[in-house]
């Protein structure tokens, strides 16, 4: 393959979220979340595994931090725990939750590393999750406060913030069918939440910039849309429902003021929008500093009247079937296939022009499994599989550079195994294995050749 550099300054690092990894469910003041309750919900998550220890990094964390030195990452994207800012939600700040986050922020800029803060990966207070939610409107408001709460101890150190981590996945998933926390099936509800979502990302932001933060953003997880037949009239509408489900329903309230018409009339088939209050696109649509994109596979539709439809998209049933993926899949049975990132970054460039785009997930899971440990070291974990994944990946982000798109930056998912949601631990997405029973990190053969990429800003 021919050798390919990126630009000069691009961002290379690595991606968690805090109740994958951090554990300590019950330390400090740590509140419960909607994610310990579905995980301990019977058949909600594979075996019953919860987050409760996870890979323990509130207490490994110096240790990790030394790791993501020793390979080279340039930027490391966590998230914050809400329940343990604010234990119920609401109320004053828990000073031993943000000592957590304070600890962390310096230990990475201590080897040189830049934070870069999530604020809402999925671990929304119980108390809020009783209370309806991301079905209620005051959920929103309880988020900026929330936020400033948090850059007002950290906003001296860190420079890039942003608000929420897929919004689809909470509100559909979580919602729509009922995958995800809170574990809700009701399209009218997941509706709401996503205009809840947004609109707690619009008040967040407000609240950032009025602190003083200097880059504020958001992180979508876009699909790349696909016909079953680029011929068919019917497979085009299927892609332009699916389309405005997962994509323009967020992306054009954020960077195109508003939401469009034609998903307005979808979801007033299912819920009267009376949730949406006049000034709240205005809110929504302020101008963001960067777009975090998070991207594992396209997905493939064709227009059927008989379509099964998917309860992650209310309303598709008799309309949409989708493809059952093909080709050569990952663990989590995702197709691999590198030219959608490119197809994806840039129609957002076209769509939306003029905000930098940053990849703040990427990677996938393969059932990695370690050697036995010689005399010579460690044993070795050698993922081939993952290897190929991101050297394709890659390619297709630097082809879309190469076709004119902004593109700052990479931030492999995930650092470390971790709990993988409703597949418990079982999905492996790290470049470092994690032992759960000991603890013990080995870097992948793939963290190792992503500290080249890292070391020769290429491939």
């Amino acid at each position: 393959m021919n050798e390919i550099r990126f630009p000069e300054h691009f961002l290379w690092g690595a991606a968690t979220a805090a109740y994958q990894i951090e554990g300590a469910a019950r330390d400090d003041g740590r509140g419960p979340s909607i994610w310990d309750t579905f995980s301990r919900t019977p058949g909600k998550v594979y075996q019953g595994h919860t987050g409760d220890v996870a890979c323990d990094h509130y207490h490994r964390y110096a240790d990790d931090v030394a790791l993501m030195a020793e390979l080279g990452l340039r930027a490391y994207r966590f998230s914050v725990a809400w329940p343990r800012i604010q234990p119920d939600g609401t109320g004053p700040a828990n000073p031993r939750g943000l000592d957590f986050y304070d600890r962390l922020t310096d230990a990475l800029l201590d080897r040189g590393i830049d934070p870069i803060v999530t604020l809402y990966h999925w671990d929304l207070p119980q108390a809020l999750g009783d209370r309806g939610g991301w079905t209620n409107r005051d959920t929103a408001e309880h988020f900026a406060t929330y936020a400033t709460a948090v850059y007002a101890r950290l906003g001296d150190r860190i420079d890039v913030w942003t608000t929420l981590n897929e919004p689809w996945c909470s509100a559909y998933l979580g919602y729509a069918n009922g995958l995800h926390a809170p574990g809700e099936q009701d399209g009218a509800a997941a509706f709401t939440a996503v205009h809840h979502l947004l609109l707690g990302h619009g008040l967040a932001a407000r609240a950032l910039r009025a602190a003083g933060a200097r880059s504020v953003g958001v992180t979508v997880n876009p699909a790349d849309v696909r016909p079953a037949d680029p011929q068919s009239a019917a497979d085009a509408a299927a892609v332009r429902l699916v389309d405005g489900l997962h994509n323009r329903i967020f992306l054009d309230p954020l960077l195109a003021g508003g939401y469009p018409d034609d998903v307005r009339e979808h979801v007033a088939r299912i819920v009267e929008p009376t949730f949406i209050r006049d000034g709240d696109e205005k809110l929504i649509a302020a101008p963001i500093d960067l777009l975090g994109i998070n991207y594992y596979a396209p997905s493939y539709v064709a227009g059927r009247p008989d379509g099964a439809g998917n309860g992650a998209y209310p309303g598709t049933e008799g309309a949409v079937h989708f493809l059952p993926p093909a080709g050569p899949l990952t663990d989590m049975g995702w197709m691999i296939e590198p030219a959608g990132l490119t197809r994806l970054l840039e129609r957002i460039a076209a769509d939306y022009p003029g905000v930098p785009l940053l990849i703040t997930e990427n990677g996938a899971a393969f059932p990695d499994k370690p050697g036995a440990d010689s005399p010579d070291g460690p044993a070795q974990v050698i993922d081939a599989d993952r290897i190929a994944y991101l050297d394709g990946h890659l390619r297709a982000a630097h082809e879309a550079i190469s076709r004119g798109v902004d593109l700052r930056g990479y931030l492999v998912w995930s650092f470390l195994d971790n709990f993988e949601w409703a597949e418990g631990y079982r999905k492996r997405f790290g470049i470092v294995h994690v032992d759960y029973l000991t603890q013990r990190r080995t870097p992948k053969a793939s963290a190792r050749w992503y500290q080249e990429v890292i070391s020769r800003n290429g491939l």
